[in-house]
């Protein structure tokens, strides 16, 4: 039976590949080479005011974190479904995830009270406990391995996009169910792999209930096998995060050749990607994700770390590729000092490459019709030349 239920998958994956090519990528977000191609991921607890809904507006693909419109209207739900319709009434061309992890449950959440029922819907140790993740274990992981819980977690996401506002879902924590060493410690390496398992079930269920949807995963990172490419089947693209990462005998150099090479692979295929990167310096959480970032501070101050990491991105990027620099995703008060700010280079003429980009060692070029990009990731140095 077992194998019978992955034989379904199989085909129901190659049905939903040939789909999206017949429908030539029409549920995409626009996309034009004229400028820099801009992606938007950020969270606020309070409504967004009209001049942060017209900044939104303008970029055409958006993530709602968790927790947004959360203080104002009582639930991430009801928050991410504002926020959304407002962001369509100012612009409807525009696309809007709304996030979901498949590992932790955060709390703020509507739907967290219909699991009450779902018995071993947590993760546990050896203790019986359940908070295993976060500070002190303020958080319960899901148990994938638990059909119930996973139909549970698919229902969710078909019943938020039935809402117009909704294109699609971000689904974020697909490395904690990936990576071998995540929890294994604490809940034993037959129970890892049988969450590993649970997890390929409910991704080919998750696209097998949206084929229409865009569901955009957290999920090339160079750390993986095949830097996760495998799983590229289920989504219509990937974010990026922890890019310059030294993990798993890496050296960040090779780090980030390695995925600089996933992600020309991918983009190449067509796959939507969205490059989120840090512009403040790394807080030291041991994290070494985006998120964790230092405010910026002056922003006159970032030019150096921009045009880094702006030229890998223009390194590998496709039609279909986005990219974010930034300083945190939380915009509450003045959490952020890139919010509602343009950098100079997102209005300058870019124009679509030439061409892939050449790579000699370390260093890596390429042109554009109103560019030149150079970047060394070995000395972490970069140069566009504008035209």
């Amino acid at each position: 039976m077992k194998n019978l239920r992955w034989i379904i998958i199989a085909i129901a994956i190659g049905l939903g590949s040939q789909s999206l090519s017949a429908q030539e990528y029409k549920n995409y977000p626009e996309f034009s080479w004229d400028r820099v191609p801009l992606y938007m991921h950020m969270r606020k607890s309070q409504a967004f005011t009209q001049e942060e809904l017209e900044y939104l507006a303008g970029f055409p693909l958006i993530t709602l974190e968790k927790t947004t419109g959360s203080k104002t209207y009582g639930s991430t739900e009801k928050g991410s479904l504002e926020a959304a319709a407002a962001i369509k009434k100012v612009n409807p061309k525009a696309k809007v995830l709304y996030y979901r992890n498949t590992m932790i449950n955060y709390g703020g959440y509507d739907i967290n009270e219909s699991m009450e029922d779902i018995p071993g819907k947590f993760l546990e140790n050896k203790a019986g406990e359940t908070g295993l993740h976060g500070r002190n274990g303020a958080n319960e992981v899901y148990d994938l391995s638990n059909n119930e819980l996973r139909e549970w977690w698919v229902e969710h996401c078909v019943e938020m996009t039935k809402n117009e506002a909704i294109d699609g879902i971000f689904i974020d924590g697909n490395i904690k169910a990936l990576e071998p060493e995540y929890l294994k410690g604490v809940i034993g390496s037959e129970k890892k792999e049988q969450v590993k398992e649970g997890y390929d079930l409910m991704m080919a269920d998750l696209r097998s209930a949206l084929p229409n949807k865009l569901l955009i995963a957290n999920i090339i990172r160079a750390r993986l096998p095949n830097s996760g490419l495998d799983y590229m089947k289920y989504f219509d693209g990937s974010y990026l995060e922890g890019f310059e990462s030294e993990v798993n005998g890496y050296s960040k150099k090779d780090y980030v050749a390695r995925g600089i090479a996933a992600v020309q692979k991918a983009a190449r295929d067509g796959k939507i990607i969205c490059f989120s990167i840090g512009l403040g310096k790394a807080k030291n959480t041991g994290i070494g994700i985006d998120d964790t970032r230092q405010k910026a501070g002056d922003v006159s101050v970032l030019q150096e770390r921009l045009t880094y990491t702006l030229s890998m991105f223009l390194i590998f990027a496709e039609k279909y590729s986005y990219f974010l620099a930034h300083d945190g995703y939380s915009v509450n008060g003045d959490d952020s000092s890139v919010w509602l700010k343009c950098f100079p280079e997102y209005k300058k003429p870019l124009g679509a490459p030439k061409g892939p980009a050449k790579k000699e060692g370390y260093t890596y070029t390429r042109e554009f019709e109103h560019a030149s990009v150079w970047l060394d990731i070995e000395q972490e140095k970069a140069k566009i030349e504008w035209r």
